[in-house]
């Protein structure tokens, strides 16, 4: 039981330092502001320098494919269009449960608009209690808990694919505008660390999917609300290098902070807050994630800046996607809608993550199921451990 009283004597302690953290972090943000100033004037030779120098540098940096003082009004969407969205949930394997397995539930979401159809709203769990399921990651060293992570992401995109090339392909079916959304980054910067057998069994299925929408048409996007990035605002820093050349390998390698460190660390979301009005956004930036280089050239992805009336949202969208301006400009207003209906948040991603949670109640509806069955097929013993069991009827 937490004590409040007790947290209460900490308090003033962490508003001093809140306070404090505020009043440098406007300090770092108007620094950034008079970079970004110099930085246009300089953005041609800034990204000249960023390519030469890209290997040397000690800092991941977006490079900006439009002027930096872009500013594009998105405008309302199609009266008639359809959101594609999914998301996942898991129960996690446990010893002390019935079994030693691991669910993986996704929600679908599809919402039709201007069309007089009816939405789909549902999940599709997944039981995995194979000893390759299970196990498998052992041998690169990944826990079974962060394995089952992964496995959540690859169905969430197999799954995306499945439900919107199926709505768009049928005899009869209206291709029209449509978006396939998912929430967070289409940049598995995670893969990185990985083996290349693990990884060889993450990213291809995930591929495949993207090119099963690339072949329909459907342009797919991630969505980050609340994003902590920092690698456009880290673009700046070559302007702020004191140096002739960003050489940091050479001139800053032994250094504890880098002379050019001097708005880190500032979030790309903190600086956008101020140069964008609601309903714009800002120019479009390639990441500078080496598994991007793992990515087939026209599923690369790219990302920008969007002032959606609450936040600041960081939006992701492969490159086949960005070469046709009408279709980005497109998917941005129909992702737009999405917030405005979902009251800041996209109401198509908010609704798949509902039909994905798994509560408290399913988990014991679920291992209950699974004890009946174990019970019919003739299996003694059944039953969680004493740990377990002890915690759930605690006395205290």
């Amino acid at each position: 039981m937490l004590d409040l009283t007790k947290l209460a004597g900490q308090m003033p302690g962490i508003s001093q330092h809140l306070k404090q953290e505020v009043k440098a972090g406007q300090k770092r943000l108007e620094t950034a502001k008079e970079l970004l100033e110099r930085a246009k004037q300089r953005q041609v030779h800034l990204v000249e320098a960023q390519q030469k120098w890209r290997d040397r540098a000690l800092f991941a940096a977006a490079t900006p494919l439009e002027p930096l003082d872009t500013r594009i009004n998105l405008f309302a969407p199609p009266e008639r269009h359809t959101v594609f969205a999914t998301d996942g949930s898991q129960i996690a394997p446990s010893h002390h449960e019935v079994a030693y397995c691991y669910l993986i539930n996704v929600g679908r979401v599809m919402l039709h608009y201007g069309q007089s159809l009816l939405p789909l709203l549902d999940s599709l769990p997944e039981v995995f209690y194979k000893a390759e399921d299970l196990y498998v990651s052992k041998q690169w060293g990944i826990r079974t808990e962060e394995w089952m992570g992964h496995r959540r992401m690859v169905s969430e995109a197999q799954m995306l694919a499945e439900m919107a090339c199926r709505w768009v392909k049928p005899p009869g079916a209206h291709p029209g505008p449509n978006l396939a959304m998912v929430d967070g980054s289409l940049i598995y910067w995670f893969l990185e660390g990985l083996p290349g057998e693990a990884r060889d069994r993450l990213l291809p299925p995930i591929i495949e999917a993207w090119a099963q929408l690339q072949e329909a048409r459907i342009p797919w996007m991630g969505y980050l609300s609340a994003a902590r990035s920092g690698e456009a605002t880290n673009f700046l820093r070559y302007e702020a290098c004191p140096h002739p050349t960003p050489d940091c390998t050479t001139r800053c390698n032994n250094l504890e902070r880098f002379p050019c460190q001097i708005v880190d660390p500032l979030r790309d979301t903190s600086l956008w807050e101020h140069l964008l009005q609601p309903g714009q956004r800002g120019p479009l930036w390639a990441s500078s994630a080496r598994i991007l280089e793992l990515y087939p050239e026209e599923q690369r992805v790219y990302f920008c800046y969007v002032h959606v009336g609450t936040e600041i949202a960081r939006v992701e969208v492969p490159q086949w996607v960005i070469e046709d301006e009408a279709l980005l400009n497109q998917s941005l207003s129909i992702m737009l809608a999405q917030v405005h209906k979902g009251y800041g948040y996209p109401v198509a991603l908010a609704e798949s993550h509902n039909q994905a949670v798994v509560r408290g109640g399913d988990r014991a509806r679920f291992f209950s199921l699974l004890e009946q069955q174990m019970i019919r097929a003739g299996l003694r013993n059944v039953g969680t451990s004493h740990k377990e069991a002890r915690k759930r009827g605690s006395i205290a």
